[in-house]
């Protein structure tokens, strides 16, 4: 059997988005190192006019439904981890309580705890996340799980820095 990253090229733009410039090719945690990756669009994003911010974010799901499924096709694997755009979305997402909040985009706390907070409803996937990720498929269901945890990890970010004092 062939492997699926063998049918990637890095000159395709749909498989250079879907594998974040690629980072998704990472053999280790490649999610991680997609979301890794996304930390410094996103520090570009927030600089933007909240409005901005908010279209380029919308318009990062909407076009990565078409990139994700795009690059599943031609991997010929639903989901495959080097994928990794639905990562950059749903960081974004996460974080787009920063400037809502009016919070330096560049306090590390913020940055550190909504990064962790992603990754752990990425990985863990509770319900809906888990659900979704499970009965939705082609690039909807690539993107839809990870705008989820993005929204469930933004919320719980304004929680911990409520908690934490950090507001």
């Amino acid at each position: 059997m062939t492997n699926p990253k063998q049918l990637l090229s890095m000159r395709n733009p749909w498989h250079l988005l879907a594998t974040g410039f690629g980072s998704g090719l990472s053999p280790i945690v490649p999610g991680t190192m997609g979301t890794v990756a996304a930390i410094p669009f996103y520090l570009v994003l927030v600089q933007l006019p909240i409005w901005l911010y908010v279209f380029a974010v919308i318009a990062s799901c909407i076009v990565g439904i078409t990139i994700c499924q795009k690059t599943s096709d031609d991997m010929g694997v639903h989901d495959h981890g080097s994928i990794v755009w639905d990562e950059f979305a749903g960081f974004w997402i996460t974080m787009f309580v920063v400037p809502l909040l009016a919070i330096s985009p560049f306090d590390w706390k913020w940055l550190g705890a909504g990064f962790v907070l992603f990754r752990f409803f990425d990985m863990v996937k509770p319900w809906p996340i888990g659900w979704l990720d499970k009965r939705v498929h082609g690039g909807l269901g690539i993107m839809i799980d990870d705008i989820v945890a993005g929204i469930m990890s933004a919320v719980a970010l304004v929680a911990v820095g409520h908690f934490a004092g950090w507001m």
